[in-house]
């Protein structure tokens, strides 16, 4: 069915070639200082974006192979998306969206084998046939406090118009936690930028999402000078990582982020502190094991799982060093007893990356990105699964040597037009699942991105 995506992006193309780009594919908010010649505000907007992405790896070393292994065989997978932005303005200061999405195709191995999975737009629910589903409905309303006077830019999930630098913005209803949450410039949208996991979000941060990665809930940001501090409350999925929200709000996830602005040498940076609790139906890793040594059956999480909670912290730098150069930090550390609840297994993390502009070789709308992670889990999430047990993407059905899952990736983002952006991604994966006898593994990635 891969033709299906090179059709459906086909024609997204032809129909963005009347229209302008766009930025970029998530509703951070970027702004200007305010003119005398402001238009006011944007009363209503239409965008749109595709992206296809084939992904391969050849054969490579295999020991143990379980249910949540990544195939060793030669493979390749491709995924498919295309969304419609739909905005208008019911008031001042107020914004509701509608973003409707037709997706297609799996990641590799059906999106399993890898914590620090290698493809941000493969989803955990893979489907040959196109689908269409409705990943965000949400209202935003900014209250002005003061301030400098600044222009939001128009962008995707975002209306143009005035507001002051210091400012509150809430938001409510179905989006993706990470829309709010955990931004960075150089390191956060899969469908410009970096592909892995690990490296647009926070490898720690198990953020509150159903199989795809949105839910329901509520964020409010302040704005201030320097500073700005963000909380936000959501739903959980019924079960650990899973199709369906539990909008019972019996299980919960609460997210609090701080964060402060500089500049360096002249040059802007950010710091970002985050921390999430999550409160809902989980498994304990000890447990599991210790029934597992009882019956001498593989290791069943879901038999443990009852009311608990679930803490993390995450630590996001962004800097720029020249003004076509830039470096991201991204650490963050979970708590290793209980089960990872929606994102990836994952308990502790380092990532660090650079991003650099083409104005020195006269392409200075395309971007070269470096980056590396290393990401690891506690020790009894290491005996959970030595005894057999699975995560949400890893369990090779046993763990005789455990080691630092380590990713190295490195990507070339070439502009076609202002809409039209190709990218050719390598990445490097040593200790697949955190398993010395599995791997390494090379991963050969395009991408077709396409806005407007």
């Amino acid at each position: 069915m891969r033709c299906w995506g090179w059709l459906l992006a086909g024609a997204t193309m032809l129909a963005a070639r009347s229209a302008a780009a766009q930025g970029a594919p998530t509703p951070q908010i970027t702004t200007e200082p305010a003119s005398p010649a402001d238009p006011g505000p944007q009363v209503w907007a239409l965008h749109g974006q595709s992206t296809f992405e084939e992904q391969y790896h050849p054969a490579f070393a295999s020991g143990l192979r379980g249910p949540n292994s990544l195939d060793p065989g030669s493979r390749g997978d491709e995924t498919f998306d295309a969304t419609l932005y739909a905005g208008v303005r019911p008031w001042t200061g107020g914004e509701l969206w509608v973003d409707p999405e037709i997706d297609q195709g799996f990641g590799l191995s059906n999106t399993l084998g890898v914590a620090a999975f290698p493809s941000a737009e493969a989803y955990k629910v893979g489907q040959a046939a196109p689908y269409v589903r409705l990943p965000r409905l949400f209202l935003r309303q900014t209250f002005d406090l003061g301030g400098a006077p600044q222009r939001a830019i128009p962008d995707l999930n975002v209306l143009g118009g005035p507001q002051t630098a210091n400012r509150v913005v809430v938001t409510i209803g179905k989006f993706s936690v990470p829309d709010v949450f955990d931004a960075n410039s150089y390191a956060h949208d899969p469908r410009q930028d970096f592909s892995n996991w690990a490296l647009v979000d926070t490898g720690t941060f198990d953020y509150a999402a159903d199989a795809w990665g949105y839910s329901y809930g509520a964020a409010a940001e302040w704005y201030q000078d320097w500073w700005t501090l963000r909380a936000g409350g959501f739903a959980l999925s019924r079960v650990p990582n899973s199709r369906a929200l539990d909008t019972s709000g019996g299980q919960v996830q609460f997210v609090a982020e701080a964060e402060e602005r500089h500049s360096i040498m002249g040059q802007a940076g950010k710091l970002r502190l985050l921390g999430f609790l999550t409160r809902g139906r989980m498994g304990d890793y000890n447990q599991a094991t210790a029934l597992a040594e009882q019956d001498g059956m593989p290791a069943d999480i879901a038999a443990t799982r009852q009311y608990r909670s679930r803490t993390g912290v995450a630590l996001n730098l962004e800097q720029g060093l020249t003004g076509q150069l830039g470096v991201f930090v991204r650490t963050g550390l979970a708590e290793g007893g209980r089960e990872d609840y929606e994102f990836t297994d994952v308990d502790k993390t380092f990532a660090v990356g650079l991003a650099l502009q083409g104005a020195s070789w006269g392409r200075p709308a395309d971007t070269i990105g470096l980056a590396t992670v290393i990401d690891d889990i506690s020790r009894r999430h290491k005996n959970f699964l030595a005894a057999g047990g699975l995560g949400i993407l890893v369990g090779d059905g046993a763990l005789p040597g455990s080691g630092p899952e380590q990713v190295v990736e490195a990507y070339y983002s070439y502009t076609v037009t202002s809409y039209a952006h190709v990218t050719a991604d390598y990445q490097f994966v040593n200790n697949p699942a955190y398993d010395r006898d599995r791997g390494p593994v090379s991963i050969l990635g395009a991408r077709l991105h396409v806005q407007y």
